[in-house]
This record gives structure tokens, sequence and C-alpha cells, in this order.
């Protein structure tokens, strides 16, 4: 009990860093097998785990499912025949059966900037339930006292916490930091990166103009469509907290691929 206490206890702490996980319980038995019913184990999607449900080949082919699913974002009931014809190679004459149950961010928001925009959507985002992370070389700006659910806070360079903050295909970036040329050299950086999105604030002008600089160094933000520049839907409305619910709006709207049309009733077709 006490093992299981630790390992639900890991759980809620991946949950709270924003570290996806598969959580893998053993359902039911039947014949010889290495675990009893009740075994649990924690899978991690780079492979590593906390528990146990039974070591050998029947750990390692549950372990590579749960990393599976872990991609895929979908869990479910899994079974493994321990018997010479079965599914895993195994001769203990058994069969065991798993649930997987995954919890996994849909992505992360890194905000390149720490100043008013950035702590509104960094507001948002904690009221939409999406981890995000803070970059500003002023602590004043990126602390814990500001963005208290902060995943990370990276008090550098906007532009030279891109490699810190290692942007993977599950992260959305806005580059909302105090000055031009720093927002010119965080989309440089976002651009190298694999992230799934990269929005940068600024008039019209102004990104004209840094996307003819970035010209010059062989990246063509227009040729990209990861790229949202000026940044947000066209809501309206020009105050901080309208501006992040603008950009909030956007990545929603981009992960999930919906159209961001109106979802009102128009007919009264059943």
């Amino acid at each position: 009990m006490k093992d299981q206490k630790n390992i639900i206890k890991m759980l809620a702490e991946a949950i709270d860093a924003g570290r996806s996980a598969a959580f893998v319980t053993v359902i039911s038995v039947d014949g010889s097998t290495p675990r009893e019913a009740g075994a649990k184990m924690l899978v991690y999607a780079d492979g590593s785990i906390e528990g146990t449900v039974g070591g050998g080949t029947i750990e390692a082919l549950t372990i590579k499912r749960a990393v599976e699913c872990l991609k895929t974002g979908t869990g479910g009931k899994f079974n493994f025949d321990l018997k010479p014809k079965g599914n895993t190679g195994m001769i203990c004459m058994g069969r065991m059966e798993v649930y997987i149950d995954v919890y996994k961010n849909p992505f992360k928001v890194l905000l390149l900037g720490g100043g008013h925009v950035a702590l509104k959507i960094a507001e948002a985002c904690r009221l939409a339930g999406y981890p995000y992370l803070v970059a500003d070389d002023r602590k004043e700006f990126a602390n814990a006292e500001r963005f208290p659910g902060a995943l990370e806070i990276i008090n550098a360079e906007p532009h030279k916490a891109v490699a810190l903050a290692a942007p993977d295909k599950d992260t959305y970036a806005v580059i909302v930091t105090r000055g031009h040329a720093l927002d010119r050299e965080c989309l440089e950086a976002m651009m190298r990166t694999p992230a799934a999105y990269i929005g940068m604030i600024g008039s019209a002008d102004k990104v004209r103009e840094i996307f003819r600089l970035l010209a010059g160094k062989k990246l063509y933000p227009l040729k990209d469509a990861r790229v949202h520049s000026p940044v947000g839907l066209n809501l309206g409305g020009k105050a901080p907290g309208e501006i992040a619910v603008s950009v909030l709006a956007e990545i929603i709207k981009t992960h999930y691929k919906r159209d961001g049309a109106h979802m009102r009733v128009t007919d009264d077709k059943k």
C-alpha cells in the first residue's frame, strides 16, 4: 500500500510539473503471472518508470505500450498472454490485463518576455489549464511572485532562453519582449526549432520590417505556416487582457485545427 501511495504521489507531482506520464494498473490476472491484480507502475515519456508490474519481458512490453500511448495521447485496456503461443513470448502459462491511463498536457506555452501582455497570457493559460514557461532577463519581471504557476522561469535574454527552454513539437511560443530587436532575435531562434506555433506581437509595419531583415539570413516567416504575426485573432480590443484572450484563442484554434467560426445555431433543423 505504501508503494502505491508513493506512485500516486509521484503521478500528482508529474501532473503539477506538466510532465507527461502513463499510469499502469494490473486489473486482472489468470494463472501464473509476475504480479497480482492491483500492481501499479508509472511510465514517463522517455521510458523511465516508478513501481513495477513484474519486471522482465512483461514489464518491457508494458513500458513500450505505455510510451506509445503517451505519444498518441490515448490509453486503454491491454492483454498480455504469457503462454508459448501468446503475444509475449513468455511461458508463465498465465494472462495479465492492464489498464493504461494517460496524463498528458495537449501543449505548453513559452512566453518570451515577461511584461504586461505576457502576464495576462499566463493568467489565461492558468484558467484554460495549459502549462507555461516565462523567459526574461529582468528578474523584476520574470519571477515566481509575478508568475506563480509557471513550469519554469528562465532569467536570460529571451532569444538566448530559447535554447534553454528546448522547444519541441508541443511548444507554442509567444514573442512579447520589450523591443523590436529582441523580437527579431527571438523569432529567428524559434524558427530554427520544431515548435508547433510561433506568435509575435507588433504592428503590421514592424512585422514586415522584421520579416525583411530575416530574409537576409535565409529565413522566410511568410513561408513558415507556424509563424503568426501580428499575433492573435482579430477580436478587437488593445488592452493587455484583451490581447491575451486573442492570442490564446488563436493558439487553441491552431492546436485543434478549427476555423474559429461562431458555433451559434442559425436554423431550426433538428
